[in-house]
């Protein structure tokens, strides 16, 4: 069984067992969203596919826009639903307190979370789960998400791939070049920084320092690490370790 059919037969089971209809997937014009919203088409139940344009680039858009048509010409039981949400963003901005407004992360944070909200009106709408598009690296290793934003889903579909192997099914999948070769960012900063520049590695390097954590400690490495790949490591580390509250069940104070 190939990894596609693997994960799309886990979703249909998953959403009949729970009485659910389908599945509800923002999608950013990004190669994970666009891998993941296909393998929720390939179940043949319902699927939503919701582009949420918060002053997003056009180019991102435009390809996140192509793709939903390219499902629906695909498959029956898609539907595309466009949510632009600049204008609910901009009234967010504009009463919101001063203290929200003046930090550029709570901002860039608050458009993941407005998504998030949209994707779940959507979902109870329609009784499907909205189904995450974080792929084995951000969600598991940097922590690399919006918490209760792109972090607040009902399913992880690809939360067991590494960005080279989600690349690798989206040319399985037959997706578009343009998302393949796209540079990948998380669209909520107004100068379209890179993910490579916000984390300051590439996901190449840290897949690999993800890898060696879990295969190494440093006195048993069989040889000298580079002065970039001990870099690579602490940034890794660093990333890791302060948001691994993002990675585990909010804490329960234990009863005196």
């Amino acid at each position: 069984m190939n990894t596609e059919t693997h994960i799309s037969n886990w979703l249909m089971n998953y959403a009949l067992e729970n009485g659910l209809s389908g599945y509800t997937v923002g999608v950013s014009g990004g190669i994970d969203s666009a891998v993941t919203s296909t393998l929720c088409a390939l179940t043949g139940l319902k699927v939503n596919v919701v582009t949420m344009p918060i002053h997003q680039a056009v180019d991102q858009h435009d390809r996140g826009t192509k793709h939903c048509i390219w499902l629906v010409n695909k498959y029956p039981s898609v539907e595309y639903i466009p949510a632009p949400l600049t204008k609910v963003y901009d009234e967010f901005v504009f009463n919101a307190p001063s203290v929200v407004t003046s930090s550029p992360l709570a901002l860039a944070n608050t458009k993941a979370r407005l998504r998030m909200a949209t994707l779940y009106a959507i979902a109870q709408a329609t009784n499907t789960l909205v189904a995450g598009t974080g792929n084995k690296v951000e969600d598991f290793g940097l922590g690399f998400f919006t918490k209760y934003g792109d972090g607040g889903v009902d399913v992880s579909p690809i939360g067991e791939l590494t960005k080279t192997e989600v690349w690798q099914l989206g040319r399985e999948l037959g997706i578009s070049e343009d998302i393949i070769n796209a540079t990948p960012t998380d669209g909520l900063w107004e100068n379209n920084r890179s993910d490579e520049e916000q984390l300051g590695a590439s996901y190449a390097e840290l897949e690999w320092a993800m890898q060696f954590q879990g295969e190494w400690e440093f006195r048993d490495v069989p040889r000298e690490l580079s002065s970039r790949e001990l870099e690579v490591l602490d940034i890794y580390n660093k990333f890791h370790n302060n948001n691994a509250h993002k990675m585990a069940m909010p804490p329960v104070c234990p009863h005196l």
